[in-house]
């Protein structure tokens, strides 16, 4: 956008440049025609008291050859400012048409540019939505690993209190074994007290038996 003022302004210190040029060409060429058309009138002004045919139709001639003059220069400088005007307007118009094409190259280059701005815009954004599906996808499964641990700790648990449970059915029963076994040594040792004063006082009495059958012989 910066460009396109660089490229207008060298037509427009050039025509700046000529007009001064034509302003005075046009004021001369305008002033001698006043001027012929002022010589005329004064001389016509100057033969009409007179009176005089001779000076008269000098006074005539010389009028009607200023006001042709006059009017020839006229036209002229008329024509001239046409065709000043008309170049004007083809290298102002030529101007606007370079401008235009520099603002159109520029308004090309700035869409292309913003093209692939927008481009690579739409690529980042791609990207990203795909790390964000990604990250969404690694959260679900990592949610999914802790909801197996978290399962798999609450079987552990549930596996360790009935362990715990089975543990101590195992120790009760230990113990109810144990005071059985200590019940039955205790009524087995009774049974072999009892069997020995038995016993003993059978023998006893088996001795005594025949001592007093030898007395008796």
């Amino acid at each position: 956008m910066a460009s396109s003022s660089p490229s207008a302004s060298p037509v427009t210190p050039a025509s700046s440049a000529t007009r001064p040029g034509r302003r005075r060409q046009r004021s001369v060429r305008v002033t001698v025609a006043v001027a012929l058309l002022g010589a005329a009138t004064a001389l016509v002004l100057v033969a009409l008291p007179t009176q005089s045919p001779l000076w008269l139709s000098i006074a005539s001639v010389v009028a009607l050859a200023s006001g042709w003059a006059a009017a020839r220069i006229v036209y002229n400088e008329l024509a001239q400012s046409r065709r000043e005007a008309a170049g004007d307007r083809a290298a102002q118009a030529q101007a606007y048409r370079s401008m235009f094409s520099e603002r159109a190259s520029e308004h090309a280059e700035f869409t292309t540019v913003m093209t692939d701005r927008l481009v690579r815009r739409d690529r980042d954004v791609a990207a990203l939505e795909d790390d964000v599906v990604a990250a969404e996808k690694r959260a679900i499964e990592a949610e999914a690993r802790v909801q197996r641990e978290a399962r798999r700790a609450n079987d552990a648990q549930e596996r360790l209190v009935t362990l715990t449970e089975r543990v101590q059915e195992l120790e009760i029963r230990k113990a109810e074994q144990a005071d059985e076994l200590a019940t039955w040594h205790a009524e087995v040792d009774v049974d072999a007290v009892v069997d020995l004063i038995a016993w003993e006082e059978r023998v006893a009495a088996g001795s005594v038996s025949p001592v007093q059958e030898q007395k008796h012989a």
